[in-house]
């Protein structure tokens, strides 16, 4: 009896020897896919394996045990590798802040729209003299310096433009009132000091309520979608 017990205690340790093997196998594929800086082939997964192990079978069981998980087991451009479940991505978007220098085209535009407020894109050309491209205003406002406050009531009803609160924040203002005046920017050496008697340089305003010669924009005015909601334009 001693020696039936003895042969089945033998016979099951090499049933599970298999068993230990694929499990070994298994931890690693996983450890080449997960320390790889680059997707890997199937021919440089096999060089590492035990002799013996099938490389094929092994990933598509890999690939099935780590299905509903974090991290699946893929195959690109017909290598392996580990990547981040397709449905979590999201999670892991990186949002960073790309500095763009602005133009002097810009830069003189800006100051225009921060001094003239509300000013339309020919009152803009008038005073800096020559013309200004929609891409100078389109850049102000990607940067959200300067808004779209209406139209101008004018023949042809010209948007006119304004700044808003990012702006003052970018620049340090507690108002527009606080933008160097004439003097200043003369001793800053921004202007030249021998400017004619008559130049000045405008009060700016914080009001944001438009002016007698200006008129709200209405719903599809604008195909920029800068038009306010149909709510606030009927009040």
């Amino acid at each position: 009896m001693g020696n039936v017990a003895e042969m089945r205690v033998i016979d099951g340790g090499k049933q599970d020897e298999p068993q230990r093997d694929r499990a070994e196998e298994l931890r690693i594929l996983e450890a080449l896919l997960f320390a790889a800086a680059a997707p890997l082939d199937e021919k440089t997964l096999a060089s590492r394996l035990p002799a013996g192990a099938d490389v094929q079978v092994l990933l598509k069981q890999l690939q099935r045990e780590y299905a509903p998980r974090g991290v699946n087991v893929m195959r690109v451009g017909g290598k392996w590798t580990l990547r981040t479940a397709n449905d979590l991505a999201w999670l892991l978007t990186h949002e960073s802040v790309v500095p763009r220098k602005l133009s002097r085209a810009a830069i003189e535009t800006l100051a225009i729209v921060a001094y003239h407020q509300p000013v339309t894109r020919a009152e803009v050309e008038e005073i800096r003299g020559v013309s200004t491209s929609k891409g100078t205003l389109d850049v102000l406002l990607e940067t959200g310096w300067i808004r779209i406050r209406g139209r101008r009531k004018a023949p042809g009803r010209p948007v006119t433009y304004g700044t808003n609160e990012a702006f003052l924040s970018h620049f340090g203002l507690e108002a527009l009132s606080d933008l160097p005046g004439l003097d200043e920017l003369k001793g800053a050496g921004i202007v030249d000091a021998s400017l004619p008697a008559e130049f000045s340089v405008p009060v700016p305003s914080d009001d944001p309520t438009l002016r007698e010669d200006e008129e709200p924009l209405e719903p599809g005015d604008l195909d920029l979608g800068l038009a306010p909601p149909a709510e606030q334009s009927e009040e």
